[in-house]
């Protein structure tokens, strides 16, 4: 008899855990925001950004390896600090919307370093060049039980090489480093909301 009711009581201790689902979040476009930065002749810093932004982010609360976050970015949002700038980056000089209206990141893996501190390893696409970039992030789940509660914000930098990507034009006037600001809101799928179906 103990050894039915043992395992019984093992499961019912530990049910929670493996109970929990994973939570799907759809990016929120309109409130998501990624900012470039660089420095140009003469340390002169210079930004740009891109909206427009839409993915997939999943966490699961019981396993950090199943976590991952989709983004796709399109190039035509970008805009600079002015429109010749906008011009250039979007031109063949830079990142060549036309041929390659797509960024994509995809995560590979995320790691919970605690406080709300991750470190997010993925690959990162940009023109006709894959690469693998590490990102650290910060995140804010706001949990709850109404649709405005069930949102998370999450705040991630990285810094990368241009010329790995393709976009090595003129190296004279603008540092080879290119440093991503990423800010992200998103919600959590309603059919996921606590209460749902």
């Amino acid at each position: 008899m103990m050894r039915i009711i043992l395992p019984l009581v093992v499961c019912a201790l530990v049910s929670p855990t493996l109970s929990a689902a994973p939570l799907n979040y759809n990016i929120a476009t309109d409130a998501t925001v990624i900012g470039l930065s660089w420095n140009g002749l003469g340390d002169t810093p210079s930004q740009a950004k891109l909206g427009g932004v839409t993915g997939e982010v999943t966490l699961d609360p019981a396993r950090d390896y199943n976590d991952s976050i989709r983004v796709k970015i399109p190039v035509t949002s970008l805009t600079a600090s002015n429109s010749l700038l906008t011009y250039q980056l979007k031109s063949s000089l830079f990142f060549d919307a036309m041929r390659y209206p797509l960024i994509i990141f995809t995560s590979t893996r995320v790691v919970e370093k605690g406080e709300g501190r991750f470190r997010i390893f993925g690959l990162l696409q940009v023109k006709d060049v894959q690469r693998p970039v590490i990102l650290e992030a910060t995140l804010e789940d706001r949990g709850g039980t109404s649709a405005a509660e069930n949102e998370l914000a999450m705040r991630a930098t990285t810094t990368i090489s241009r010329a790995a990507f393709h976009m090595d034009r003129l190296a004279v006037l603008v540092d080879d480093k290119i440093t991503i600001r990423i800010d992200i809101q998103a919600q959590q799928v309603p059919g996921e909301l606590a209460g749902g179906p």
